[in-house]
């Protein structure tokens, strides 16, 4: 089962994905702000995780440049899962190897999900 880590403040959107995504078979973890996302993806060692971009504690862009300075954060997939527009989002989002970045407003859980399985290179 392919572990997925989704860091996002918001409660009803993290359970939403937590749902939609743990219905379809993936082990799934949440956190809730940059720092505990931080602490989650050590210890739970994800394949794929979906990051918001601005949280408390740390934002995502903060938290996914300490991951990629870490061995075991070096190969992790990113999906940015995010209300902010791309001309919105921290610079340094480019040079963080970030595999796609989502609109939330733009997409359903469903056509999430789709990505989620495209990112892991999984045919339906």
């Amino acid at each position: 089962m392919q572990k997925i880590a989704i860091i996002e403040d918001d409660t009803a959107i993290n359970m939403l994905y937590k749902s939609k995504l743990a219905l379809s078979g993936y082990d799934v973890q949440v956190a809730y702000d940059g720092s505990s996302g931080l602490k989650l993806i050590k210890d739970f060692q994800p394949e794929l995780a979906l990051v918001d971009i601005r949280m408390p504690r740390m934002n995502g862009d903060e938290m996914l440049q300490r991951v990629r300075q870490e061995e075991w954060g070096e190969d992790l997939k990113v999906i940015i899962l995010t209300n902010l527009s791309k001309d919105e989002a921290p610079s340094m989002l480019r040079f963080l190897n970030i595999d796609r970045y989502v609109i939330k407003a733009h997409y359903t859980p469903t056509q999430v999900l789709a990505i989620v399985r495209e990112v892991l290179g999984q045919t339906e």
